[in-house]
């Protein structure tokens, strides 16, 4: 069997056999590319061969000309031209760009340069990519071109559908495609019938594969007219000049330059071009600040709907292979829901489900009755007009003429609550997530109050909201009115800006109305943001009965009421006296930020994806630990390409808050700079760290000018966006300084995580701890989360993490490579202003409208009941996506059992008064109000339910039933594990001596295998085999794996005939592993065995830890920890237990390992019995008996009894079926035996869920094997099932499960549950015992060290089932395994002092040993061809057997050659021939040119030439 072993650099398998690259090679029938670039310098570029293109006679390519002028250039293929040839065809991907204007300006800079220095090529095409921040800006760049552009085509294309958008599109929620210009344009004539595409492949390279064409179906149109008409069957498509391409994850901006050798298709030429359409798309651009309707800036291009046209899209990976023709089901259409518009030139453009014509652009006045429903309709048409359009309204009498204003809107979107604090945070939570202002309407009185703790809550958060409150007119002031109060500044200090307007009055102009509204707007989102308040009195008649009012109150309202624009227009502008003047400022923290030898970035909230981008950038610049809190969506970030060397980049510190309760640790980390990015941190624990150990400067970044200090430590306050601040660094140098200090907090920082990773996936109850780290997993970049306060943004914030996600576009996951910035932040958002408990439920349901995302919203029962009212607003589904409320349901308040209060207190008390216990049924709940309720009790019922949920078309709640007071103690066991480990890591890695090459233990010089057979007693029990046969033997691989100073280990991979391994596939393994181990360093993490082993695999070697065999992994392991131990002079155990020499009590009482004897059970009962009595006289205080060999299992139950007759009650028994009993079988076996007092029962059933029930059954204790053998991933998901006290022990073969690592993890999830982990060999040879001695001893330690943290009684000492050693007749060390009988006790035992001299002193026995393998050399050698018009020497590499009938050969990539093979084809060399060749134009092969003769070069050339 062959397993296919992963690598990093090629992700291909050991059997890949030949294989085409996509990157370079294009294959068609009718034309031929072998295109090769190499980039001489940042300005040059030189073509490596040459693309030959075939041209179509019903075909033509054209290049937009000067747009300024009043038609296109006309530069085209005619369809007499011969064969063209384009040499230059590139993608240059820039570095990341801070902003969108930032990104111009890189792209500008890099055309600046080529026109100083152009390419040598005649024709071509150059696309200059860079990334962008993510935020949707496409449509409003699209909407800003200006009427009377010189530039087109210009489009927008929509990437998502109208599912939920119940309303237009929003400029800046939208995400799409913007595109300007047309650096080369395709046209197909109705009479095409050829199918021949190559003038467009000629654009659509495969090397510069995001290159697309955009085009419509059945339109003609005349570059020279511009005109445009429809014929059905033509095809107009074009490359845009300047693009900018959306994604979920980043944004890409682009610019395409295309050229050819005539004329009028120069490269000066499209340079010109790209001038043009350059100053046009950045001179048109406004941020998305500017809140203005979208539906009137769309309108005035005077675009229509076309029912004719269908836009299409292709490129590279839609053209590839395939000849498209006519044939619509290859082409990517954009789909019917879909959304675009296009303008080919002022007058002509069209849409498809971009406008709604119902809506009249205009105000009219005719449908005003009354003067109250003038001014009403005045005030909504102005927030509509600024863009603000998503109305919360209570219901009430004096708000009538408002709400029936904003109801009869046809561009608004209104959503009604009878809850005015409900309705209110609602709008808060809108206002979080589209970072635009909703507008509350509600009636005089107490609704107005209701509204203080969500104006509270946007004031201290910075949330924009807009409050219009209906009031009595002055005279019914203080007069003892119906639902009267002062309304007037109700809200105090809370709101950026309240204005009372007048009672309504045709003597007061109407222009006074607007400007109060754009100014009221204008405060509210401004910063610092907030809330603004405008109060609406209204006298009677409050509905729209006829009251005649006059129209000169509208004077000076002319234009602004035949036009779709704001009164108004406020203007931001940041002077540059301003920049100048904070210039030295922003010098001195540069100066203390290059100065900082332990620096750290703190990310506080984020709001946008724009500040995520930022700060990420910011991150990879300083190369700083990060530590990023929950709100901040860097926590829960998502991995979009999973590389180590662009991980490296950013140092996350995600369990700070849990590394600091160890208080070595909180010494150890301070650090003498912080940055602070955002806003408040959600850790108490970090905030009190920094308080105690006060940095020596601590610089805070934010928009608004608040002083967010609670500790009075921070030294420099900078007011800016974190975009800004960001991009001042980002010009700034910063010495890389190699500080041991992060990669140390890097390390602890792991290691905590992988505790508690550990603590919560093993435990078997569903836990908070567990909900919080699952739910922040189920966060896709394409949704968002809500964290209500009190204890659910806490164990967030300690638990949460983010998953890997890859992109579904290799093209697009390869751009995030090449950017730098492999992650992408989730929008999470919680109400942190004032961090009530109130209104969370209905601000979540606002925050899912404002974002426009699936939401997961996650909060504690107590919240959610506070405002159950919220369950109204949820049933509205106005412009939202389906929603997830998890409600984490403990009864009560559990926050306080974690206050000095819970202590200190009557339990009676505590529950009345601080917990308010209750018993409300949630599900009634749900069910009064039409909701779909879930209630989950366990782990797999809560993922259940959640991967429901996400795919449900309905809102869902699921309850988690949960307990305050075992919440409280696993809490408490999470802190007590998580400050052990951070002290046990910090002594580890105080030990260790970090060299200027990083943070490694030593580097591996070579490894060595040898096969071996040795010859064994008899048969192994776990073997079938000949029973005629007198010979027994046991085949091998020993490894010796050496190390730079010499020292050097043994390991063993040595698979079981009845697992899923062959010796020749364990050696195709070995043989890889050969040579990528060679001069790499050994991570000093490796040792923990807690996940380090597995990065390392990773991270060092390149290599999938999941492709590897078990057995290899094993003896890998061994090899490298046994080279450790004789470098450092120490035992294996000392190796793994860093606490060895700490505590001598464990290290002198735990210096000896007891073995179990196994015996085969064949024979008479009395002949075993007999056998068995042999074994004891030995001193063997443990028997495991094979059972299930028999017919009849009462023949089993005879020689259990017989032999516990003989050997009496003080020898543990152990039986193993190893699964070959079925139920009835086994149950029938173990009533019968239940007097036998057996430790346990190993494996007593076929079936893996019949093990619990047995159990039940026969209450007789069982030990797992095979069912832990078979676990490859996860294996704390899958062993959580059996956490049932009736599984006592699980017996353990490192080489089986796949290494000491996840060993020690399964051992150390069965101490933790109370069982017995016992280690078991596999019959493997004395190097393996003696090193599996050492691995238990560690394991026993390790029991001991777990019961003292929690607080329970050390268990008796365990036998290992290390009795392989008796099947031995020979062995491959020279050195015997040794036993010994302890004096004292009379027991056989091995201590580590045998057990490390065999591992440090013997040597191979020569005569076990087949053969060896140190690695085998490449042969180099030069291949010269000569092939009809062509000419070359190719540089070929050969390894392997000599077999014509069995060659491999291996074709690199784009810009490789054939030394990217080398490991692969050692790999595999011993049962291949392998050929690996430099392709023509690349690595030694040379090309040989002929002056008389046109080199052409075909994929059909190289195949010939291989063959």
């Amino acid at each position: 069997m062959r397993q296919s072993l992963m690598h990093k650099n090629n992700c291909l398998p050991f059997q890949s056999h030949l294989r085409f690259h996509a990157s370079s090679f294009l294959l068609d029938t009718n034309f031929s590319i072998f295109a090769f670039l190499h980039k001489q310098s940042p300005g040059t570029y030189q073509p490596f061969s040459l693309l030959r293109l075939h041209q179509s006679n019903n075909s033509k390519v054209i290049r937009a000309g000067a747009p300024a002028e009043p038609e296109l250039g006309t530069g085209y293929f005619s369809d007499n031209d011969e064969d063209s040839v384009l040499e230059t065809c590139i993608t240059r991907t820039l570095p990341p760009a801070v902003t969108l204007e930032h990104g111009l300006e890189k792209i500008k800079e890099e055309v600046d340069k080529l026109k100083l220095d152009p390419p040598c090529s005649d024709s071509g095409i150059l696309r200059i990519q860079i990334a962008v921040p993510p935020s949707a800006k496409s449509l409003n760049w699209f909407s800003c071109q200006p009427l009377s552009s010189g530039v087109f085509p210009q489009f927008f294309m929509s990437k998502e559908t109208l599912s939920y958008m119940c309303e237009p599109p929003s400029l800046d929620r939208l995400r799409g495609v913007f595109g300007i210009g047309s650096a080369v344009s395709f046209i197909r004539s109705p009479s095409f019938t050829s199918g021949n595409w190559s003038s467009l492949r000629r654009f659509l390279s495969v090397v510069s594969p995001l290159i697309t064409a955009y085009g419509f179906t059945n339109i003609t149109f005349d570059s020279e007219s511009l005109s445009m008409r429809h014929q059905n069957g033509s095809l107009y498509l074009f490359i845009p000049q300047i693009e900018l391409d959306e994604y979920d994850c980043i944004s890409i901006l682009a610019a395409t330059l295309a050229w050819g050798d005539s004329s009028d298709y120069s490269f000066q030429g499209a340079v010109n071009s790209f001038e043009l359409s350059f100053y046009q798309a950045c001179h048109h651009f406004r941020p998305a600040a500017d809140n203005s309707n979208n539906q009137y800036k769309l309108r005035k291009f005077g675009l229509v709907d076309d029912v004719v046209s269908q836009m299409i899209y292709l490129n590279a990976l839609s053209l590839d292979g395939n000849d498209i023709g006519f044939d619509p089901l290859l082409m990517k259409e954009v789909a019917s829901p879909c959304q675009f518009c296009v303008r080919f030139s002022p007058a002509i453009g069209f849409s498809s489900n971009m406008l709604d014509h119902s809506r009249e652009m205009t105000f009219s006045v005719q449908n005003c009755a009354n003067i109250n429903s003038l001014w009403a309709s005045l005030i909504i048409e102005e927030f509509v007009r600024l863009g603000l359009t998503y109305f919360c309204i209570a219901p009430g009498s004096r708000s009538t003429p408002l709400s029936i204003a904003a109801s009869t809107h046809s561009l608004t979107t209104c959503i009604a609550c009878y809850d005015e604090r409900s309705l209110a945070f609602h709008a808060v939570g809108y206002g979080r997530g589209s970072h635009k202002p909703a507008i509350v309407i509600t009636s005089s009185g107490t609704a107005v109050s209701n509204l203080l703790p969500a104006v509270v809550e946007a004031s201290q958060d910075f949330v924009p909201l807009l409050l219009l409150t209906a009031d009595r007119p002055p005279e019914l002031q203080d007069s003892g009115a119906n639902q009267s109060i002062n309304q007037v500044n109700h809200f105090g200090y809370f709101v950026r800006y309240f204005f009372s307007l007048p009672v309504p009055t045709d003597d007061i102009s109407a222009r006074m109305v607007v400007t109060t509204i754009d100014s009221a707007v204008f405060s509210a989102t401004s910063t610092p943001r907030g809330p603004a308040h405008i109060n609406c009195p209204f006298r009677e008649p409050l509905e729209n009965r006829p009251w005649k009012w006059n129209l000169s109150c509208l004077k000076g309202l002319e234009n602004w009421m035949s036009s779709g624009e704001p009164f108004t227009k406020y203007i931001w502008s940041q002077h540059f006296h301003e920049l100048n003047a904070t210039r030295g400022i922003i010098l001195e923290v540069i100066e203390i930020i290059q100065g900082a030898r332990k620096g750290v970035l703190l990310i506080g909230a984020m709001h946008t994806e724009d500040e995520l981008w930022a700060a990420l950038l910011l991150a990879k610049h300083l190369m700083w630990p990060i530590v990023a809190d929950i709100l901040s969506g860097l926590r829960l970030r998502k991995i979009l390409c999973f590389f180590p060397e662009v991980e490296d980049k950013f140092i996350f510190i995600d369990h700070f808050d849990h590394a600091l309760l160890s208080a070595a640790v909180r010494i150890w980390a301070q650090s003498d700079v912080i940055i602070q990015l955002g806003s408040r941190i959600t850790s108490k624990r970090v905030a009190q760290t920094l308080e105690e150990f006060i940095p020596r400067s601590f610089i805070m970044v934010g928009e608004h000018s608040s002083r967010h200090d609670p500790s009075h430590i921070i030294t420099h306050r900078i007011q800016s966006t974190i975009t800004q601040f960001a991009d001042y660094l980002l010009k700034a140098r910063f010495p890389y300084v190699s500080s041991h200090w992060c990669q140390f907090l890097q390390a602890l920082d792991m290691m905590v995580a992988r505790e508690i990773s550990f603590q919560i996936d093993s435990e078997y109850s569903l836990t908070e701890p567990h909900v919080a780290n699952i739910v922040s997993q189920s966060v896709s970049c394409e949704s968002a989360l809500f964290v209500g306060n009190s204890m659910a943004i806490r164990n967030a914030d300690m638990y949460g993490r983010g998953s890997v996600k890859c992109t579904h576009n290799h093209n697009i996951s390869s751009l995030v490579l090449s950017s730098g910035v492999p992650y992408h932040g989730i929008q999470v958002a919680g109400n942190r202003g004032a961090s009530g408990i109130d209104g969370l439920l209905s601000t979540a349901i606002g925050f899912a409208v404002g974002c426009n995302k699936r939401v997961i919203c996650l909060m504690g029962d107590v919240s959610f009941l506070h405002d159950t009212n919220g369950l109204a607003l949820l049933n509205q589904r106005v412009q939202r996506k389906p929603m997830t409320i998890l409600v984490t349901n403990n009864h009560g308040g559990a926050i306080f059992s974690f206050l000095p209060i819970a202590e200190a207190t009557d339990r009676r008390v505590l529950s009345k008064y601080f917990y308010t216990s209750h018993e409300v049924s949630i599900r009634n709940l749900c069910v009064a109000h039409g909701v779909k309720h879930m209630q989950v009790r366990t782990k797999v019922e809560l993922e259940d339910a959640l991967y429901i949920s996400q795919g449900e078309e309905n809102d869902c709640l699921i309850e988690v039933e949960s307990c305050i007071d075992f919440n409280l103690a696993f809490h408490s066991k999470l802190r007590k594990f998580a400050s052990q480990a951070a002290d046990q890591s910090l002594n580890l890695l105080s030990s260790i001596s970090v060299s200027n090459s990083g943070f490694y233990l030593c580097k591996i010089q070579r490894m060595t295998y040898s096969l071996y057979r040795v010859q064994l007693c008899s048969p192994p029990t776990s073997a079938s085999y000949n029973h005629d046969s007198t010979e027994f033997y046991r085949e091998g691989f020993i490894l010796t794996l050496f190390l730079e100073d010499g020292s050097f280990g043994f390991g063993e991979a040595a698979p079981l005939e009845i697992h899923k391994e062959t010796l020749p596939g364990v050696e195709e393994q070995l043989r890889f592993l050969l040579h990528v181990i060679e001069g790499t360093y050994i991570s000093c993490l490796v040792p923990s065995l807690k996940g380090s082993f597995s990065s390392w695999i990773w991270n060092g070697l390149g290599i999938k830890p999941s492709s590897i065999f078990p057995s290899v992994r094993c003896g890998l392991e061994m090899a490298i920890l046994n080279a450790v131990a004789a470098r450092q002079g120490s035992t294996l155990v000392d190796v793994l237990d860093s606490q060895a020499n700490r505590e001598e009590e464990i290290a002198r009482h735990l210096s000896t390992v007891q073995i179990c004897a196994l015996l085969d059970s064949n024979g008479t009962p009395m002949e075993v019995a007999h056998l068995a009595a042999t074994l004891v006289e030995e001193g063997f205080t443990a028997i495991k008996l094979k059972v299930a060999r028999r017919l009849n299992p009462m023949e089993d139950v005879s020689v259990i009894q017989e032999v516990r007759k003989k050997v009496g009650s003080k020898i543990e028994l152990r039986a193993d079926a190893n699964r070959k009993w079925s139920y009835s079988e086994a149950i029938h076996f173990g009533l019968c035996v239940r007097d036998c007092h057996l430790q346990y029962i190993e494996e007593p059933v076929k079936d893996e869920s019949d093990i619990i029930k047995f159990c039940k059954e026969t209450g007789l204790p069982v030990a797992l094997d095979e069912t832990i053998d078979n676990i490859q991933e996860c294996p704390l998901k899958l062993l959580s099932k059996f956490s049932n006290p009736g599984i006592v022990a699980i017996v353990i073969k490192p080489s089986v499960v796949g290494g000491l690592e996840k060993a020690a993890l399964i051992a150390r999830w069965a101490q933790q549950n109370g069982k017995m982990a016992i280690v078991s060999a596999a019959f493997e040879s004395g190097f393996s015992l003696s090193t599996y001695v050492q691995f238990a001893l560690y394991l026993d330690r390790q029991n001991k060290e777990t019961c003292r943290v929690m607080n329970k009684e050390v268990g008796s000492i365990v036998a290992h089932g290390l009795g392989t050693y008796r099947w031995l007749k020979e062995d491959v060390a020279t050195e015997p395994f040794r036993t010994q009988r302890n004096t004292y006790s009379g027991f056989i035992e091995v201590s580590i002092e045998d057990s490390d001299y065999m591992l440090k002193r013997s040597e191979l026995n020569r005569n076990t040993i087949l053969r060896n393998f140190s690695g085998e050399k490449i042969h180099n050698y030069w291949f010269p061809m000569d092939f009809e018009d062509f000419s070359c020497s190719l540089k070929v590499k050969e390894i392997g057997v000599s077999n014509k009938s069995n060659v491999t050969v291996f074709l690199h990539g784009f810009l490789g050659s054939s030394e990217d093979w080398i490991p692969i084809m050692k790999a595999i060399s011993g049962s291949t021939r392998c050929i690996s060749v430099d392709l023509p134009g690349h690595g030694e092969s040379k090309i040989q040119n002929h002056p008389q003769k046109k080199a052409s070069l075909s994929i059909e050339v190289v195949a010939k030439i291989l063959y």
